[in-house]
C-alpha cells in the first residue's frame, strides 16, 4: 500500500496525517517535534510512503535532514507558492 504523509508542524508537537493513494486517512496522529519520533510513528505504520510533506519554517531543515537520514522521501514546501500552483491547476 503507498502512502502519503502531510506534517503540521509547531514548536512542540506535530501533527501527522498519513493518507492512502485514494485519499482515505489511515492516521492521524501528534508526535513531540523530533525527527526520530515522526519516523518512530510512520515505521509503526508501514507501507510504501511516496511523499512527506512538510511547511518550510523554523523548524523544517531540521525535520527534513532528519527524514532524509531515514530514507523518507519528504518535500518542504512554501506555502504560498503551493497556494498558487494548486489555484493555476483548478483554472486548467
Amino acid at each position: 500500500m503507498t502512502y502519503f504523509v502531510g506534517l503540521d508542524v509547531s514548536v512542540r508537537e506535530t501533527a501527522v496525517c498519513v493518507v492512502d493513494e485514494v485519499g482515505k486517512v489511515i492516521c492521524e496522529s501528534k508526535v513531540p517535534t523530533e525527527p526520530g519520533d515522526i519516523v518512530a510513528l510512520l515505521s509503526t505504520i508501514g507501507g510504501d510512503y511516496v511523499r512527506v510533506g512538510i511547511e518550510a519554517g523554523p523548524l523544517s531543515q531540521w525535520l527534513v535532514n532528519g527524514l532524509t537520514e531515514a530514507d523518507l522521501p519528504v518535500i518542504c514546501v512554501e506555502t504560498r507558492h503551493m497556494k498558487a500552483l494548486l489555484k493555476a491547476q483548478q483554472i486548467s
